[in-house]
């Protein structure tokens, strides 16, 4: 048995799909169900024994303490987090709560559960926390990419959060003895991805004939990592991860937003084409930069390589593929996800920007 916390999100969600389609060890799966959380995403998995549900926020330290003790599970993967940098710069406060408080309280809840295991399930259980590239900064033109030892320079409070949340847990590891693990992973994208996130929004916006809003000039680089690869890595790292270690996960793809909106566009023209038989990419619009905006994030994933012989099995090309066909063979996940919270984020967020 596992315990997974953020089970219902993005990529909470895809990695709970993955591993009981691989093995059928039981997964108990916590989640408060915040906007981002979706049951849907986990529909197939309806009747299937080997999947508990359970909705709460890991800051109830009373229900957490329950939990672990009634399932007794060997691992916790800790996906829990508040990940939005935009609704972070309107919104903070939630991201300290959740990705802070919530991770500290997991973390002691976490201790007392281990703490108390014969020796034996004490020595194998495994605590392993998913963060992101964004704790690192950003990245000159020319710089070398993000290591497992690059300097913690966030520049959000999104990123400040995470970079909160991943020095609790290396605390708790050097402090209490905890054996952990921790994950930093570039930019996702896949089937399931919240469409307020770049790509899936992109996609459900040229489908609806509305802008397509990119920040400043688009020039902004990111690594591009396939979510399924993300959640192969993460079991790989849970399966042989050195504890008390770091391992950054990435997919060996930068590119620029501009060029990525461009790549959906192509795709969409090709796979569903407009009616008036113009491309996609006439729907472009450059608007105001947001504050703080990291221009590059580059992820080093040789150790992943070097130690585990982890590598992505997806190139962009073939993931953003899938990941395009994905979102027009599910036009009712798009529609159910497009509730009422959502089309007034996206309208407080881009409708008032003024060209760039």
């Amino acid at each position: 048995m596992i315990l997974v916390t953020g089970g219902a999100g993005f990529i909470g969600a895809n990695f709970v799909l993955d591993w009981l389609a691989a093995t059928n060890e039981p997964v108990v799966n916590v989640d408060k169900l915040t906007y981002a959380g979706n049951l849907e995403n986990l529909a197939s998995l309806q009747g299937d024994t080997r999947h508990v549900f359970v909705q709460a926020d890991i800051g109830d330290s009373t229900v957490l303490s329950a939990l672990l003790q009634q399932h007794q599970p060997r691992a916790v993967l800790n996906f829990a987090a508040e990940s939005h940098v935009d609704r972070s710069i309107h919104g903070p406060e939630d991201f300290i709560q959740t990705n802070v408080v919530g991770t500290f309280r997991l973390l002691e809840a976490v201790r007392a559960y281990w703490s108390g295991l014969p020796a034996d399930a004490k020595l194998a259980f495994r605590f392993l926390h998913v963060s992101t590239d964004e704790v690192y900064g950003t990245l000159g033109a020319t710089d070398p990419a993000f290591t497992e030892s690059h300097n913690y320079e966030p520049n959000s409070p999104y990123s400040a959060s995470k970079a909160a949340s991943d020095h609790l847990v290396r605390a708790w590891h050097h402090t209490y003895g905890l054996p952990v693990l921790t994950t930093n992973c570039s930019n996702n994208y896949g089937p399931l991805h919240f469409p307020e996130k770049l790509i899936p929004l992109m996609i459900v916006n040229a489908l609806a004939g509305k802008p397509l809003p990119i920040y400043g000039d688009g020039q902004q680089i990111r690594d591009w990592l396939y979510v399924r690869d993300h959640c192969s890595a993460i079991r790989r790292v849970l399966e042989a991860g050195r504890l008390g270690d770091t391992y950054n996960v990435g997919g060996w793809n930068e590119q620029a937003n501009i060029d990525i909106v461009k790549t959906v566009c192509a795709l969409l023209d090709e796979l569903r084409p407009r009616d008036d038989g113009r491309s996609y990419a006439e729907q472009i619009r450059f608007v105001q930069d947001r504050p703080g905006h990291d221009r590059r994030y580059a992820i080093d994933a040789r150790k992943l390589e070097r130690e585990l012989g982890w590598k992505p099995a997806e190139t962009f090309e073939t993931g953003i593929r899938k990941t395009v066909q994905w979102y027009l063979d599910h036009p009712e996940w798009v529609a159910h996800v497009q509730s009422g919270s959502y089309r007034d984020w996206v309208h407080q967020q881009y409708s008032a920007q003024e060209p760039a």
